[in-house]
């Protein structure tokens, strides 16, 4: 009978077979486009191995992996003996609807785990997760399923990227268990040689962070030699031999290693007998012979590594394009195998003509045999393992503390709104379980926090209460506890959001996370927030103060394009109310729609896919307005949910309009009331959201061009009323190209108001001021797009 390390030979030669002719079939494929993906090729070789090692051995069904973008290849093909993947979709690598170029969990049909490919956030993704599967099972959630580990695949270069090392940071303060991250140690990056001795301080990082860190630095082959007389001045001389020189006389051949250490060590006794004793082959294959391709090594390492739970980094030696004839130069990572030697590569691979898509068609052993070992698998031995987790009910509205003429902000109201929520014993409350990079108190998740607690693995005591010393917070850690504090790196906060925002896939549990920040902040972690909008993740995303309107804070704290992300950035819905009683309603919208996986055909009314669900994100203010006096009718919340409400409708002689988002809703609403004295049936266009707004418009517009001649999007039916001469005047606490597109939807003229440049410390009035969100600015801006007699309380522009 075969065994086990003969199969996972065979399995390997067939991986690293299908990978290399995937790339060089999209390469030949599409010979005019001007980017190849000669960085897979390489890449991809030097992980065969150990991604061989952990899909077909080391690998449980609950565990996750993250794999390095350029090891995407390397996946499909094991997805692909497994029965995961398509031969239709790898011959279409890097086309349209075909194997994605990085491993992605919502465009591959194959078992990803976790979106990969841009750099470094894949990585922290693990850790993170790993953190939230210890949340779903210190609040009983996993439903009997064992935990898993959440496995990072790395290349070296990516361990230049900063979020990495601020994620230890927060691993290190939570107790990470259950991670481990494995170091592809190629020692090349796309432009160069890694420096020496980085290895070195890697080690020390981990180890200080409390990881273990495994080595595999030599494989069998090498091990055997050391053992052999004169190993010891070979293992030596590997030892300090530079990354450079390793990489370039692997790329020159038996030949030339020869030369060097018979130059450099050979003492004409026991050394250069072991050398002599092989052949150039011989000695090409031993001095490649490294930990990362080492399968006995590899399955000895990790089946140490699954006997306890502490987090673990293998660094793992390797040769970047492993096997290939670019194995070792310095330029592989753009590197193409040639006709010439992939048809080489076939030969010695024996692979026959017309076999290539064969699954086993590099094998020696019989194609049953291997398919029977792989079904047999502990990893693939489930299939697909996408957990699934019901809804959790949402109440048909939530408590909105804005009464009439209360002055209150919606900061403010969102931290009375979720402290209402806490009160009761429900379903939503218990699995909502919010976040913050160290603006907890100042975000108002305060009054949450007292009620719902810290989140810790091991209870701790608040010592301000034992020490019965007053204070506003009562804060305790325990199991039971749904808030997660972090430290101040919002790109942190954005993957903690992302892991959270996938339990229900990862872990069968959902979760409903709200994280917070200040909103000028998000660009500090814009990366992070694609990333997990990529992977579809579903969280609140709740950015408060916003806009110059925080005006002593200056410029520093003062948001301007936040805005344009939201009405740009893929699977998130994007919000900003002016009142608390719009916010309550937003905020019963979110926690529904964040939890949406649906298909089918827009809703005919938006012409918005709302069925699909996404993200959410809110922008807040901390500046107090007085709340209005009304009924939420239905067809009121309806209309605050699609984007934009009439708080004053035009009449049908209106010659300008004003449309306000957010904050600024006093000026808006004042110069509308002193505009009327002068101009008839003026009208105020409330916006709750930019985002919703333009997207219903653009998929109307598309509807249209399809042959839905009568689709009309909910803007559209806004304006639709108002006459050609009439002008609108658009004001936001942020970038005037927020709003500026709505004279696009009816050929309307405007005149956007808004913040463009950094603000300055003063009082909200000096900066309305000096930016022109005043309301003798909007009146100048009113009648610059409407013809009429001029307002009466009009001031000159200082």
């Amino acid at each position: 009978m075969n065994s086990k390390i003969n199969y996972l030979n065979e399995i390997e030669r067939c991986v690293s077979w299908l990978a290399a002719w995937t790339i060089h079939h999209a390469n030949h494929i599409r010979e005019a486009d001007e980017v190849k993906v000669g960085g897979h090729q390489a890449s991809s070789a030097s992980l065969s191995t150990i991604m061989t090692a952990l899909y077909c051995s080391a690998l449980r069904p609950q565990d996750r992996v993250a794999v390095k973008p350029h090891a995407a290849p390397i996946f499909h093909a094991l997805q692909y003996l497994a029965g995961n993947q398509t031969r239709e979709k790898l011959e279409n690598f890097r086309g349209f609807k075909g194997a994605q170029s990085y491993p992605s969990r919502t465009k591959d049909v194959d078992d990803v785990d976790f979106s990969t490919g841009s750099v470094g956030l894949g990585v922290a993704q693990t850790l993170f997760s790993s953190l939230v599967q210890d949340y779903v099972s210190a609040h009983g959630w996993m439903n009997d399923r064992p935990e898993g580990r959440m496995i990072s695949l790395i290349g070296d270069a990516e361990m230049d990227e900063g979020n990495i090392y601020e994620a230890l940071i927060e691993g290190w303060k939570h107790g990470l268990r259950n991670c481990w991250w494995i170091v592809d140690y190629n020692r090349q990056s796309l432009d160069a040689v890694v420096r020496e001795g980085l290895w070195e301080r890697f080690e020390q990082i981990f180890r200080n962070f409390g990881w273990d860190v495994v080595i595999l630095r030599h494989g069998s082959l090498q091990e055997a030699a050391f053992a052999e007389p004169g190993g010891d001045k070979l293992r030596q001389w590997i030892k300090t031999c530079p990354n450079q020189l390793y990489s370039a006389l692997t790329f020159q051949g038996g030949a030339a290693w020869r030369k060097r250490l018979l130059d450099e060590i050979g003492d004409q006794g026991p050394v250069t007998a072991l050398i002599e004793r092989r052949s150039d082959e011989e000695l090409q294959a031993l001095m490649v012979n490294l930990g990362g391709h080492d399968l006995p090594s590899l399955l000895e390492a990790f089946e140490q590594a699954s006997q306890h739970d502490r987090p673990v980094c293998f660094i793992c030696y390797t040769i970047k394009g492993y096997g290939l004839p670019l194995a070792g130069h310095k330029d592989n990572h753009a590197g193409q195998m040639t006709p010439n030697q992939m048809e080489g590569f076939r030969q010695q691979m024996g692979v026959k003509p017309g076999q290539e898509w064969e699954k086993w068609a590099a094998a020696t052993m019989p194609a049953g045999e291997l398919d029977a070992f792989v079904a047999l698998t502990p990893f693939f031995s489930e299939g697909r393992r996408r957990l699934f987790a019901p809804a959790i009910p949402v109440p048909p509205t939530l408590p909105s503390p804005g009464q009439p003429g209360k002055l209150l902000s919606t900061q403010m109201g969102f931290g009375q709104i979720l402290n209402d929520i806490a009160r009761a014993d429900t379903p939503l409350a218990e699995r909502i379980v919010t976040t913050s990079p160290d603006v907890t108190v100042s975000t108002n998740l305060g009054p949450w926090v007292n009620r719902r607690g810290l989140f810790a693995r091991e209870s701790m005591a608040d010592i301000f209460k034992a020490e019965r010393i007053p204070s506003t917070y009562s804060w305790e850690f325990g199991p039971k506890g749904q808030h997660l504090e972090l430290g101040i790196a919002e790109s942190n906060l954005m993957i903690m959001l992302g892991a959270l925002g996938l339990s229900h896939s990862i872990n069968g549990a959902r979760l409903l996370p709200i994280g917070t920040v200040y909103d000028p902040f998000i660009y500090r972690s814009a990366d992070q927030l694609n990333y997990a909008c990529y992977q579809d993740a579903r969280f609140l995303l709740v950015a408060t103060p916003s806009g110059v309107t925080l005006a002593p804070e200056g410029g520093a704290h003062q948001s301007i394009g936040t805005p344009l992300i939201g009405m740009a950035q893929d699977g998130l819905c994007s919000f900003e109310p002016a009142f608390v009683d719009e916010l309550s309603v937003i905020m019963r919208f979110a926690f529904d729609y964040m939890q949406r996986d649906g298909e089918g055909d827009p809703d005919e009314v938006t012409w918005l896919r709302d069925q699909t669900g996404g993200s959410v994100y809110l922008r807040l203010s901390t500046r107090p307005l007085e709340q209005p006096g009304r009924q939420m009718a239905p067809d009121l919340e309806q209309d605050i949910i699609n984007g934009a409400y009439w708080l004053r409708r035009p009449g049908p002689n209106a010659s300008v309009i004003i449309a306000y988002q957010g904050v600024v809703a006093p000026e808006a609403i004042a110069a509308t009331g002193l505009l009327a004295e002068d101009r008839r049936d003026v009208g105020l266009l409330a916006i709750t959201s930019a985002d919703r707004l333009n997207a219903g418009w653009q998929a109307a517009e598309r509807a249209r061009q399809r042959g839905a001649t009568s689709a009309m999007s909910h803007i559209e039916r806004l304006l639709a009323p108002l006459s050609r001469d009439c002008g609108i005047v658009t004001v936001i606490d942020g970038h005037p190209a927020t709003l500026s597109w709505l004279g696009g939807v009816y050929g309307h003229r405007v005149k956007s108001l808004g913040v463009e440049h950094f603000g300055q410390t003063g009082t909200v009035a000096d900066l309305y001021r000096h930016h022109g969100l005043d309301t003798n600015t909007i009146m100048h801006a009113a009648k610059a797009v409407s013809d009429g007699r001029t307002p009466r309380y009009l001031q000159s522009l200082s």
